[in-house]
């Protein structure tokens, strides 16, 4: 369906949870058809996701919610430190809440590398609410290389031009960095690991990874085809790093559109 003038296609709004304001955009409100939920990476945001969210809700008929995480973007920021368990708050509590206050119900999430993992953690909380979920360079246990490549992203917030690239894209880009930054590097969070939450996974799931990915191995697909109790089918992308939406766009668009195409005529 066509969005009219009195529903436009994209709708930007503040929407508070648990006292926090969210930056939101709401997209092809008139579609009817269920909603695809984005959620961004760990020092993502509405703008960094760029045109991609658009692109896919145009290319599937589907409304669409994009949202900044409390520390992200326009969104509050954080006003406090994070703790090892910040994914599982955001998908347990946090996700929830705004979806609720938005009347989304049985939504396609689709995630990327931090908003990959709140995606499939909500998914095994609530495996008849999710209607399908797409992974982008999901993690479910923490690697060597990520913490080398997270470590090596320090360095360049600290000494290169990393801070000022990212402060076009945050309110407050050391709540940001730091707040994803710091959790990821204490001691505490090596132990992380989500893979009882993806043996409760029901619904379908799509997973996809760049070969060249700089912040995690095969090896978490690998374990998500392994534990996850509903259909899986991956896609791994050759000449593509960390971020398949924006290393391979045309690609990445298609397998999701062709994926959420599926789910539709199999739940009409």
């Amino acid at each position: 369906m066509t969005p009219t003038a009195s529903h436009p296609p994209q709708v930007a709004a503040a929407i508070e949870v648990d006292g926090v304001t969210l930056e939101c955009v709401l997209l092809n409100r008139a579609c009817r058809a269920p909603a695809l939920v984005f959620l961004h990476d760990g020092l993502g945001s509405v703008a960094m996701w760029r045109d991609f969210p658009q692109r896919l809700a145009d290319a599937c008929a589907c409304p669409a919610l994009v949202y900044s995480r409390a520390g992200y973007g326009q969104s509050a920021p954080l006003a406090k430190p994070r703790l090892p368990d910040y994914m599982h708050v955001e998908a347990l509590s946090t996700l929830p809440a705004l979806l609720d206050r938005l009347d989304i119900a049985r939504p396609i999430l689709i995630g990327h590398s931090d908003g990959a993992s709140i995606a499939l953690i909500h998914a095994g909380a609530q495996p008849h609410a999710v209607r399908a979920c797409v992974a982008l360079a999901p993690h479910v246990f923490v690697e060597d290389m990520s913490i080398a490549s997270i470590t090596a992203a320090r360095r360049a917030y600290a000494s290169g031009n990393l801070r000022e690239r990212l402060s076009a894209y945050h309110r407050d880009v050391d709540s940001a960095f730091l707040g994803w930054n710091d959790v990821w590097l204490s001691p505490a969070f090596r132990n992380w690991n989500i893979e009882r939450s993806i043996a409760a996974i029901r619904c379908p799931l799509l997973l996809i990874q760049g070969r060249d990915d700089e912040y995690g191995t095969l090896a978490q697909l690998d374990a998500i085809r392994r534990l996850a109790g509903g259909p899986v089918a991956h896609v791994v992308l050759d000449g593509c790093g960390h971020s398949p939406h924006r290393d391979q766009p045309k690609a990445t668009l298609g397998a999701i559109a062709g994926f959420i195409a599926s789910v539709l005529r199999s739940q009409p």
